[in-house]
């Protein structure tokens, strides 16, 4: 029992560390191009930079013109999983802890969490105005939903969540 609840510790952590992006609101040759004016000093911030945009490569091809709120669902999306990813490595710290948890308890906690931000991701999917974002991050909730559905929700963390936030960050961007 403890290992498991290691392994799941570890894998989440390493999760939540992974989802984590460069900063790059001091570099604003690093921010998303957006069709939407920029505020000046006079107006306050414009927000956060996204980190999906941010760490994408621009293409020597012609870019594509994309939905006016690619970058904010992206960035939403972003947001969401890393929340997940907190609770979902504070859920497994405290079943650590707890020395009275069982494995099934700890399965039923990470099915739960796991299936609720399937469900917040979904909501951001319907947001999107862009297809093929849509269809992304649609394709990122039935992945999760998979994780809510797994027998081992640990392994899945260690084995399939550990790809979403690398896929978001190649292919959710504006």
């Amino acid at each position: 029992m403890t290992a498991l609840r290691a392994a799941a510790l570890v894998a989440v952590l390493a999760l939540a560390a992974g989802c984590q992006s460069d900063d790059t609101t001091d570099d604003p040759a690093a921010a998303p191009a957006t069709t939407a004016p920029a505020a000046d000093a006079s107006t306050g911030p414009t927000g956060s930079v996204e980190p999906f945009a941010a760490s994408s490569t621009p293409s020597s091809s012609t870019p594509a013109v994309t939905a006016a709120n690619t970058a904010e669902v992206c960035g939403e999306v972003d947001r969401l999983i890393l929340a997940g990813s907190k609770k979902l490595a504070a859920d497994s710290a405290e079943a650590t802890r707890d020395k009275e948890t069982t494995p099934d308890e700890l399965n039923d906690r990470l099915k739960r969490t796991i299936a609720g931000l399937a469900g917040d991701v979904r909501k951001q999917a319907a947001r999107a105005e862009d297809p093929e974002i849509e269809k992304l991050i649609t394709d990122v909730a039935k992945q999760l939903d998979g994780g809510a559905k797994a027998a081992s929700p640990a392994k899945w963390l260690g084995e399939t969540f550990v790809d979403i936030p690398p896929k978001l960050a190649r292919d959710c961007h504006a």
